[in-house]
């Protein structure tokens, strides 16, 4: 009994040593992120409290009821969930569109791939300078066009209008964003089985029928974890905008990640920049959730 218990004792305990190995690897890391990371996070949800570094180190929510009657906080919010629904559901149809297209036995498929993909290549700052002088009134490629063709009889201020600024914002981020949901949905379709279309075929399904009943279910989970990134990612979105309008004209185009740079590096209100950091980080912890959940499931 006592060697059958012991043999049973020698692989949990070699299972306990590659845990601790396994655990030892990630440690750099950890520390890492927690330095990079976490400190960081951590002050900033201090100081959305109280100012850090004062004499007085008493913690209140003033910052949060401030926020509460900030009406420039809430239409930061609002224009946050327009641009990011917007910019999100574009970058889905645009990108599943794109996906299927290139998932298609067609001539050099692997060039077309590179062609669809370059947009996301572009640095976010150099696409916001790109579209500005597309849309410059007076020397921009976008005018000009419309003009050439008798679609405009006039100089359109694209950037400077409250109607079309957002939109030319969306317009732009579009064009950038679309290739990562491309990408995560292009994996998706070449890890359908083949098999399954085949059987399909031979029992007479349409391609409709083939789209609905294997394609769409093959990339429901794929598509959440692209939608949940690509949330998360518009939210933070900023060298973009801030390149293009500056939040202009007015509040118009004044999203979440451009109000807290304001706040701390132009009016240096450092506690109440914060705050608005924290707001933001809750909404992409909240928005996470589900892609957190898929991807612990599937582990």
């Amino acid at each position: 009994m006592s060697a059958t218990k012991a043999q049973k004792a020698k692989p949990s305990t070699f299972l306990n040593r590659n845990a601790l190995r396994g655990y030892l690897f990630i440690l750099p890391c950890l520390l890492l992120l927690l330095l990079v990371l976490g400190f960081p996070m951590a002050v900033a949800v201090a100081n959305s409290f109280s100012p850090l570094w004062s004499a007085e180190k008493t913690f209140t929510l003033d910052n949060y009821i401030n926020l509460a009657k900030d009406v420039l906080f809430w239409n930061a919010l609002k224009v946050t969930g327009i641009f990011v629904s917007t910019t999100v559901g574009l970058h889905l149809v645009i990108g599943f569109a794109v996906a299927l297209a290139l998932n298609a036995a067609i001539k050099a498929r692997r060039f077309f791939r590179l062609i669809a993909i370059l947009p996301w290549t572009v640095p976010d700052v150099i696409s916001g300078l790109i579209w500005r002088f597309m849309y410059n009134p007076t020397s921009g490629i976008l005018n000009d066009v419309l003009m050439r063709f008798g679609l405009a009889g006039d100089y359109i201020e694209w950037l400077a209008q409250p109607g079309l600024a957002l939109p030319s914002v969306v317009l732009a981020d579009v064009w950038r964003g679309y290739p990562f949901v491309m990408v995560i949905l292009l994996a998706g379709l070449q890890a359908i089985p083949k098999e399954l279309y085949e059987a399909a075929r031979v029992d007479g399904a349409t391609r409709v029928q083939e789209f609905l009943h294997i394609t769409i279910p093959g990339l429901l989970r794929i598509t959440l974890i692209a939608l949940a990134l690509d949330t998360i990612w518009q939210i933070r979105r900023f060298g973009l905008v801030y390149n293009m309008t500056l939040g202009g004209p007015g509040h118009v185009t004044e999203i979440l990640s451009l109000y807290v740079y304001k706040h701390y590096f132009k009016y240096f209100n450092f506690e109440y920049a914060s705050a608005i950091a924290v707001v933001m980080a809750v909404l992409m912890l909240a928005i996470s959730y589900p892609y957190i959940r898929t991807v612990t499931r599937r582990a």
